[in-house]
């Protein structure tokens, strides 16, 4: 995914989180370590946690299932209140590998788990979405591109500017836009993201 460098480049080394992601990886799986893979497979795997964080229905959930290649029993919605009433109502844990910064590499690193923390965007629960920034590394803010930032994109970019100085922006539902309109959305976000330690 064309994020990751971004996320990896940047991020701390040593910060390590217990993934909700299988220790082990079977063989023939994406992101299990190639056969003779040599000294990268016998290396440690650093765990970064990323947050992924928006406004409802900006298509936080959406990335998640896109980018990763593990799934918790706790991802993607899957509790049925979650699907009864399609929004996302707790936290959901999925992950990728992928290779690490050229630092973590410098540090003894072979590969870099990704531990995506799927975030609610619903104002109601906030208490939710403070709670799965409190452990993240770095942040993912998904912002629907026809819609610009709104209420609850702003409380994002606060917990991330207060748990993280690592943020990329993923802009989601360009399709809907033209030319104009998706230059027109990124200037907003680039305004917005202005002020904040982003900025």
């Amino acid at each position: 995914p064309d994020c990751v460098p971004l996320i990896s480049d940047s991020l701390p080394i040593g910060q390590h989180h217990p993934p909700p992601c299988p220790e082990t990886m079977p063989a023939g799986s994406p992101d299990a370590a190639p056969a003779g893979a040599g000294s990268d497979a016998e290396l440690p795997i650093l765990n970064v946690n990323v947050g992924i964080l928006g406004h409802v229905d900006s298509g936080k959930t959406s990335l998640a299932r896109a980018l990763s290649t593990h799934l918790s029993t706790a991802s993607l919605d899957r509790s049925p209140q979650s699907r009864a009433r399609g929004i996302t109502l707790d936290l959901g844990f999925s992950c990728f590998v992928g290779g690490p910064s050229p630092e973590a590499r410098a540090a003894g690193y072979g590969r870099a788990r990704y531990t995506l923390v799927d975030c609610p965007g619903h104002a109601g629960l906030i208490r939710t979405v403070i709670g799965g920034a409190q452990i993240v590394d770095g942040a993912i803010l998904v912002v629907n591109a026809e819609a610009g930032i709104q209420a609850q994109t702003a409380e994002c970019l606060v917990l991330a500017e207060l748990t993280t100085r690592k943020l990329v922006v993923a802009m989601n539902k360009c399709d809907l836009l033209d030319g104009e309109g998706l230059d027109r959305a990124e200037r907003g976000i680039r305004e917005a993201l202005g002020g904040t330690a982003f900025g």
